[in-house]
This record gives structure tokens, sequence and C-alpha cells, in this order.
């Protein structure tokens, strides 16, 4: 890892200007963390995708989750291309600049992973290597197990692999174990938590996601919501009012409807996965988790990614990395570290 930190850290620019992929397209940010990036819209599956790219070489599919955007690879797209590799972040079906369908039966994992096989031609490519945050490391996982003929090696953060339970759907597990107010139960309510994210504001409710350390399950009460947007939440020294700006843009724009179709399509999920039930990811794969990330501490998460279970089911698993007082929004908490741990494991390859 240090050959690769050495090279991120004498090849990145020091005045933040980085050399474009093609004309690069402005981003509305006023930070230089968006240049030398190009931007781009690619029909794909039936939907309009905007995809951000920088870099020259091989090719790194860089997914990110709920609520994020492509933007959340800003600083591991300047430091990939820096490595020589080139960093493809778009956003995925119902986020962003891309396509939201308006069902949520449009957003089973069928529907986002045709998606990333159609960019993946689009863009010429028979192969890439694959990283991913939250959602998007379920996606890459089952990219993996769908399609590993399409992926090199994968290096997932936060999530880790969820085999199918063939004996209970996933929203009944999760009420059983964390009962109606866990917040994905929360969120199946088409327009229920829409509004109550109305009335906290875009702003306020990105923040509370984007600050959340607590290693505890989330909840959002029937009786008194996510609390109120009086409180107010201080940003940490990695997260910027520009970025808030940014993603809240965004967010006004698009809505938050999109991304919560992903949780609300879990039991869809649950069935169109059945014959998948028991199978191995056959990809070389890395796993870096935050020790405070509430993903981490769900019942059997540590013995299943410690004792044998993710190897079972991720039998070329290289390493498992646990960051020290790090939360879930680990590829923004620890963009450095990221960068050199994606580099590292992808150049072995």
């Amino acid at each position: 890892m240090l050959r690769v930190a050495r090279a991120l850290r004498s090849r990145l620019p020091r005045s933040g200007a980085c050399r474009a992929v093609s004309t690069a397209a402005p981003t509305p940010t006023d930070d230089g963390a968006g240049e030398g990036i190009s931007h781009r819209m690619v029909s794909v599956n039936g939907i309009n995708m905007h995809v951000a790219e920088k870099g020259e070489g091989p090719t790194v599919l860089l997914l990110h989750g709920f609520p994020e955007l492509w933007y959340t690879w800003r600083h591991q797209m300047h430091g990939l291309a820096a490595c020589g590799f080139r960093a493809v972040a778009p956003d995925l079906r119902g986020f962003g600049d891309t396509d939201a369908p308006p069902a949520a039966a449009a957003y089973s994992i069928l529907h986002i992973v045709g998606d990333l096989i159609a960019l993946l031609d689009s863009l010429g490519q028979d192969k890439v290597f694959v990283v991913g945050h939250d959602w998007g490391s379920m996606v890459a996982w089952n990219l993996s197990m769908f399609r590993p003929d399409k992926v090199n090696a994968m290096v997932n953060l936060s999530q880790a692999f969820t085999p199918r339970n063939p004996t209970r759907k996933s929203l009944e597990y999760l009420r059983t174990v964390f009962g109606d107010d866990y917040y994905m139960c929360r969120f199946q309510e088409p327009g229920k938590i829409e509004a109550e994210f109305a009335r906290l504001g875009t702003a306020w409710v990105l923040k509370k996601f984007l600050t959340y350390r607590n290693p505890g399950p989330l909840y959002i009460t029937e009786d008194q919501g996510w609390g109120s947007s009086d409180s107010k939440i201080l940003l940490p020294s990695w997260l910027s009012e520009v970025d808030i700006n940014y993603y809240t843009s965004k967010y006004e724009k698009a809505g938050f409807t999109g991304g919560l179709n992903y949780y609300r399509s879990l039991d869809l999920n649950w069935e169109l996965t059945a014959p998948w039930t028991g199978a191995r990811i056959k990809v070389p794969a890395k796993f870096i988790v935050g020790d405070l990330d509430l993903t981490y501490h769900s019942p059997g998460a540590q013995d299943f990614i410690h004792k044998g279970g993710l190897k079972n089911y991720v039998p070329l698993l290289d390493e498992v990395v646990v960051m020290k007082e790090v939360g879930h929004f680990i590829n923004e908490e620890k963009p450095t570290e990221i960068t050199e741990n994606i580099c590292d494991f992808i150049t072995k390859f």
C-alpha cells in the first residue's frame, strides 16, 4: 500500500487542477472538487443515465448509495485517475440527473444491474473493476453474482454481502428484529417519508444522514418523525457547505423517491433472486467498513464478516479492513485512505 500511497501523493496535482478525460463540463461546485471531471448522458436499458468520468486506463465503475450521487466519489475519481485508471461514476437509476421511473417495481436489483451492463456496453468495456458503497455495494455484490464475466475485481464499502434467506422475506426479518420504527420499514409507505423529509427540509435531511455516526440502529418514529429542523447540525471537517449545497440542489430537483424505491423493492428482490439462493460470488474482492458503521453493528454482522460467513459466500475475498473511529459514509470521511485501499487492491490484477 505504501507504493500506491506514494504514487497517489506524487501524482495528484498540488493546485487542485486536474487533466480532463474529455472536454469537461463545469460542475456546480466552487471548491475544485469537480475540476477535470467530464459529464455526459448515456441511454441505457430504457432510461437516460448521467455519468461522470475522469482519467485514462482500465475502467473503475464507482457505485454510490443513499442518499448519495456520483459526487460521493469525487475524491476517489481524482486519485484513481492519478494512479492510471479511468474512473466512471454514474448517478444510479432514480438519483440526481439520471431518469427516475415512477413505479417502485422499476427499481429491482435486476433493473439496476441491467442498467450497469448496458452502461458497460456503451463504454465499450467487456470487463471493469467495481467499487460500491451502501446500496452501491449491494448492487456490486449482485452484479458480480449475476455477471462475474463483467468484473475483474471489486472493493465494497460499508455493506457486506447479504445472502438470501429462503425462509423469510427481507421486510419480515427487519420488522421482527428492529420493529416498525426502523428506518427501512418507515421508508415503505409511498409518500409518507417524502412528506416527513419535506417538513424537515432537504438540506437538513441530507446533513442528518451524511453526518450519522451512531453505530446503533436508525429509527424514525411514527409520532415524532425524525425530530425538528430547528436543531442545528454541525458539519465535520470532511463535509462542507459546498458539498451539502450540491447534494441539496440535486435532491430538490429529483426528490428522494427514486432512492427510497430501492428500499421499497426489498421484498421484490427477495422474490426475483430465488434462483441465486446459496450462490457464491466468484470474483476477487476486498471489503472495508468503519467500526462506527451501523451496518457493522447489525445483529450477527461481525460474526458473519470475521468468522468465515462472508468468506464462504465470497471465496475470493482477499481482505477485510475495519477502520477505527469511522462511520458509515467512509468514502467521504476517509477519502485518501479509501482511494489508497482501492488502488492497492486493483493494481494486483
